[in-house]
């Protein structure tokens, strides 16, 4: 049996253009809003085409010493170029990059999962601490 985590790739997002990139401080306040960026492609740009695209992010937080993982946001990219008039022909491109805000009462670490329609399922992560 494969189990979902198999099935996620991951990478350096400097030298990979599927991984997500998770910007925000590394540190705040409990209890404080703070700003976290998803993008894809950041160093080295991914492809926004009909063809080649990133359909999702996700992003999940999962607190020290906490067995659970809590889903703060699903984000959709559903515009690629597609049109009556035929692929890379359409009138909107959406961008797969996003900003959402949120607050935290315990450190822990941010998990983002994106998926490619040809490269599959891509995740990073990274800590941070309330202080």
């Amino acid at each position: 049996m494969t189990s979902i985590g198999e099935l996620f790739q991951s990478g350096d997002w400097k030298n990979e253009k599927h991984v997500p990139v998770i910007e925000c401080p590394e540190g705040v306040k409990a209890e404080e809003v703070f700003e976290v960026k998803l993008s894809i492609g950041k160093e080295i740009a991914h492809p926004n085409t009909t063809e080649h695209h990133i359909r999702w992010m996700r992003l999940y937080f999962k607190p020290e010493n906490d067995k659970f993982t809590y889903e703060v946001g699903s984000f959709e990219f559903t515009a690629h170029g597609e049109a009556v008039a035929g692929a890379n022909q359409g009138p909107v491109y959406t961008d797969h990059a996003v900003t959402t805000r949120l607050k935290v009462n315990q450190s822990g670490t941010l998990v983002a999962a994106s998926y490619c329609n040809i490269h599959g399922l891509w995740e990073s992560s990274k800590e941070i601490a309330v202080g």
